[in-house]
């Protein structure tokens, strides 16, 4: 399921649009789902068993016929799941028909193929379509096969209920994490921009009053050569510190692109969280913070927000900065169990050798992650 990429993965204008029968097998193949589809078409060789058994001739082969195409076209569902919407309802839609088509043909066994639909809907539907109409018409068959007695149907219904939403939840985290990783190759192209017009203004602001006082420094020098020697080595000192300090400042505002920042990180969880569908809270301005403190919280801000995206399934998130002290809070379902934290433990670890601490309190209403410095401990 990790390597499947189905449901939206793709931006419409970067989905394939050739619909040739080579085009959409190369989709399919791409996508990782064929290895997925083609074990479960194996089944259908159990409503066409019933066709068989029950009424030989063009009637049973009729039925095959249908069922043998509906087979071929859940193989590929898999790669149609990386054309466009349009392309996809379409898709669907011929499925369903097929199945509807069948419904005299094979009567009660045609619940035998529940399974089967429930994934088509998570395969080519969004997720927010999905997920109800997939319940729904699993629900209906089951309480459908109980009444009519096809027991080996109900349990099909169910399985493929669970089936169907464990394969839409993967893609779904799937394409949370492929926008997440998006929004964070974006935020970085524009954090550097941002950053190197801050650079340049601030090499401007520093080299430009440098230059301007070294030159006037050393025209005063030059007259003063040699009606004043003692007044000119003095400009000439002047324009030796100058020089010094001006090379430190260019250092110094040359450094501060290696390191993080908060009001950068919140910056780039705002695009982040807009992006998946979370509102977000954040301070549009910040205290004054020290270079070592913002970039410790900077830290906090980033690992936050990467949670909140990839677990919690949260519709809201907040980020709150004072002097001593960073909190983000999202309403979501909090961290699930056996979720790798390794990320809040280097978290931890990089704040203790700081002097700060690191708390983590997560449940049903959601998640909270809050650093605090020594010295708001001791207030």
């Amino acid at each position: 399921m990790s390597a499947m990429r189905s449901t939206g993965t793709v931006a419409e204008e970067e989905a394939p649009r050739d619909l040739t029968p080579r085009a959409i097998h190369r989709a399919a193949r791409e996508s990782g789902g064929l290895a997925f589809a083609v074990p479960p078409v194996v089944f259908i060789a159990l409503p066409i068993t019933y066709a068989w058994i029950g009424e030989s001739g063009p009637w049973a082969a009729l039925v095959t016929a249908i069922l043998l195409v509906y087979g071929l076209m859940f193989v590929y569902c898999t790669g149609i799941g990386l054309y466009p919407l349009r392309v996809r309802l379409v898709w669907f839609a011929i499925c369903t028909g097929l199945l509807l088509a069948l419904i005299p043909l094979l009567g009660v066994n045609i619940l035998y193929m529940v399974m089967f639909q429930a994934m088509t809907h998570v395969l080519l539907l969004p997720w927010r379509w999905a997920l109800p109409s997939m319940i729904g018409m699993s629900l209906t068959v089951f309480v459908l096969a109980l009444v009519v007695g096809v027991y080996v149907a109900a349990g099909l219904a169910g399985m493929g209920m669970l089936m169907s939403w464990g394969i839409g939840y993967g893609i779904r985290q799937q394409i949370l994490q492929e926008q997440l990783e998006a929004a964070q190759e974006r935020n970085a192209v524009l954090a550097v921009a941002a950053e190197r017009e801050r650079i340049g203004r601030d090499l401007h602001d520093l080299v430009g009053h440098s230059l301007t006082s070294l030159t006037i420094s050393a025209q005063l020098a030059r007259r003063l050569l040699d009606s004043d020697p003692e007044a000119a080595r003095a400009q000439l000192e002047h324009i030796e510190a100058t020089v010094r300090q001006a090379l430190a400042d260019v250092r110094a505002t040359a450094s501060g692109m290696q390191h993080v920042r908060a009001a950068t990180e919140i910056a780039s969880a705002r695009t982040v969280l807009a992006t998946v569908g979370i509102q977000a809270e954040v301070p549009t301005a910040l205290p004054p913070l020290p270079d070592d403190l913002s970039e410790l919280f900077g830290y906090v801000i980033r690992e936050g927000v990467t949670n909140i995206v990839r677990h919690s399934r949260a519709t809201r998130a907040t980020i709150d900065v004072d002097e001593h002290s960073v909190t983000v809070t999202d309403d979501g379902i909090g961290i699930p169990e056996g979720t790798d934290r390794s990320g809040l433990r280097g978290l931890e670890a990089r704040l203790a050798v700081a002097g700060c601490a690191l708390e983590v309190a997560s449940g049903e209403t959601g998640t909270r992650l809050r650093a605090t410095t020594s010295t708001a401990d001791a207030a």
